[in-house]
């Protein structure tokens, strides 16, 4: 019987869910995975919740470290790239600078774009339209892509030369432009770094797994998808209208 991977990750295929996949993949560190199940509310289940306390994926027990479990997908990042030795930059500047953009996708790319998914994707399909809300979070979105756009210049990765966990964490979600309803037209370092990461193999594994979600990046039956991501999300659009009327 072989021995068991040090790595068990719980996760599902969202922009936050991808992130330790990649990172795994690009490391070729084997690992367990465990779907969870978004239509079932695996998340919120008792089990689950013992090793998440808020509820949401990705999750991770390092079974090599006295079965350490760590969440939020930031915090898994930096766990891994520290255990495993990979994608952080050396000296203390250099991983100051990593934890700096690493934060920047965690407090402003990450939920901004969320927050124009959500109410594009999720609300306006189950009828619940709010137009200053999209104007908000798609006028700050394409801000902070030309942020990133920015920082690219001259640049192969978002540090510089070195491909970091900032990549790793970033690209799924500025990636996904497409599902935020954000134009990159004009992001001309932004789109090279999209084409240098789409041509990454193990990046690209990454996003098949646990099953594939193109229409994030315009790809597929976008129509269908987009029914069947916000039929999945509905119990959040009717707590939102129930709030708004109070």
């Amino acid at each position: 019987m072989s021995e068991q991977p040090d790595i068990h990750l719980y996760t599902a295929s969202t922009m936050n869910g991808w992130k330790p996949l990649i990172f795994l993949e690009e490391a070729e560190v084997e690992y367990e995975l465990t779907p969870i199940d978004f239509s079932k509310k695996e998340q919120k289940s008792e089990w689950y919740v013992q090793l998440n306390p808020n509820g949401r994926i990705p999750t991770i027990i390092d079974r090599g470290n006295d079965d350490f479990v760590v969440f939020e997908s930031g915090a898994i990042l930096w766990y891994l790239a520290e255990k495993y030795g990979k994608f952080l930059p050396e000296g203390e500047k250099g991983r100051s600078q990593a934890l700096q953009w690493l934060m920047f996708q965690m407090s402003a790319i990450g939920p901004m774009m969320g927050q124009a998914m959500y109410f594009q994707r999720i609300a306006e399909p189950r009828g619940h339209r709010e137009e200053f809300s999209i104007d908000r979070y798609v006028a700050e979105s394409r801000r902070l892509l030309e942020v990133l756009d920015k920082q690219l210049a001259g640049k192969m990765y978002l540090l510089g030369d070195p491909f970091t966990i900032v990549d790793i964490a970033t690209y799924p979600w500025a990636r996904s432009y497409y599902w935020a309803k954000v134009s990159v037209e004009g992001l001309n370092n932004l789109q090279a770094w999209f084409d240098r990461m789409d041509a990454r193999p193990a990046t690209q594994r990454a996003l098949e797994i646990p099953k594939p979600f193109p229409a994030f990046f315009g790809k597929g039956d976008v129509a269908v998808s987009e029914a069947a991501n916000a039929d999945r999300f509905k119990s959040d659009v009717k707590l939102g209208q129930s709030r708004s009327k109070r």
